[in-house]
């Protein structure tokens, strides 16, 4: 197989990377469609059954449903049986020609399966071999199964939730842990691809998400623990504040955030009372509010209650104090910004139909990221991928009727 290392001169920045991508749900698949959305090739490889992606949420064709469309674009679907022995030298027949090798599967799993990093880099040294996992594994939760969930609770994340809540330690009602791993992931994909550019090596990656993630709730919490000896408690109080929420106005509720000290100068002006700053201890300095976060959530809520939502957000907006509606999911899709900026797209899908895309964030003057494959059918790719790899068609017919591979109808 020929390599696809060297990058050629083109708008999609990786082109030319070759990445095998055998993850699965969600933070790898978020992972690999960021590579994916700048030009690797990414060769998504799935157990004959497919990734159970596929079955989650909406959906207008089996193994096509909406969980898995926003997280497998720009990839092609390799669908085999790596238990097999024949299987997995098709597998390694494809990684002397990969560049990066990314999977959440089970360290212990992959070892069995002979995909281990050792195993790999005897067919392939300057493999970058990028493992996701739940926790590290030179820790004892190192075979611990891992769900967002999971994390979460391990993050302390529900009981904060409970802490400015009703006291129920809920989570998140967003998969946070997982796409935010992932870009992480992709980011050390991306570093380990550069190091191996500049000198020719090769190498392998953990990227657990326990102690990524704990980084995170961390960055905001550590407080006074920071210092040896410690300062102090732990917890940033201005963002554990339990009115520190949307607050209701006369019709609705506004989502107003006063932060600095021009913004509460300008904001006590707005609601009557220009002279309270200088002579309330409470607002002077972020050090102070912070302390005093609870009582001053109190006094805005109090103040918004007694007007309408669109009085408040044309108020802000002239007085330069951040503000937003509160929108619902349903909203969220009318939102004008978003619509303004091109974020939503309507894609046509050879199999799906027509259905509402995002795209990747942010503008590009040389090398923007852009969709040039769908998401992929199950094995829609498995007669292509093995033919370019020097299979003959009669041998990958063979191996779709020995259930090694799976190839989608044409």
């Amino acid at each position: 197989m020929p390599s696809h290392a060297a990058a050629r001169a083109s708008s999609a920045v990786l082109e030319g990377i070759r990445i095998l991508d055998l993850t699965t749900v969600l933070m790898g698949p978020v992972c690999t469609q960021n590579l994916g959305d700048f030009g690797a090739e990414v060769i998504k490889v799935e157990a004959l059954d497919g990734d159970s992606s596929r079955g989650i949420g909406s959906a207008v064709v089996p193994g096509m449903a909406a969980g898995f469309l926003h997280s497998n674009r720009n990839k092609r679907s390799l669908a085999i049986d790596l238990k097999s022995p024949e299987g997995r030298d098709i597998l390694i027949d494809l990684v002397q020609g990969a560049d990066a090798f990314i999977s959440n599967i089970r360290p212990k799993a992959l070892a069995r399966l002979g995909l281990a990093y050792e195993d790999l880099i005897a067919h392939k040294p300057d493999l970058v071999y990028v493992s996701l996992v739940g926790y590290g594994q030179n820790g004892p939760y190192a075979d611990k199964p891992a769900y967002d969930d999971l994390i979460q609770g391990a993050l302390a994340i529900p009981t904060l939730v409970a802490e400015v809540g009703d006291g129920v330690p809920r989570y998140m009602p967003v998969t946070l842990m997982d796409r935010m791993v992932g870009v992480f992931a992709a980011n050390a994909t991306l570093a380990a691809l550069l190091h191996r550019q500049r000198t020719g090596e090769g190498q392998s990656i953990e990227i657990p998400m326990f102690e990524t993630m704990a980084t995170q709730v961390l960055g905001d919490h550590l407080g006074g623990k920071t210092f040896i000896p410690e300062s102090g408690e732990m917890g940033y109080k201005r963002i554990l504040a339990k009115g520190r929420q949307a607050y209701a106005t006369a019709d609705g509720s506004v989502c107003l955030m006063v932060y600095t000290d021009r913004q509460w100068r300008s904001y006590l002006g707005l609601v009557g009372r220009a002279g309270q700053y200088d002579g309330d201890s409470r607002l002077q300095g972020i050090a102070n509010r912070t302390v005093h976060a609870d009582a001053l959530c109190d006094m805005i809520a109090a103040d918004v209650a007694k007007q309408t939502t669109a009085w408040w957000l044309d108020a802000c907006e002239r007085a330069d104090i951040p503000t937003m509606p509160l929108h619902t999911l349903e909203s969220l899709l009318d939102d004008p910004h978003l619509a303004a900026s091109g974020f939503f797209r309507t894609v046509a899908h050879p199999v799906v139909g027509t259905y509402r895309d995002m795209a990747a964030p942010g503008r590009w003057s040389r090398t923007p990221p852009a969709t040039r494959r769908m998401p992929p059918r199950l094995g829609g790719d498995t007669r292509d991928i093995l033919i370019e790899a020097g299979m003959s068609a009669e041998r990958v017919d063979e191996l779709a009727r020995q259930r090694i591979v799976g190839c989608a109808p044409a």
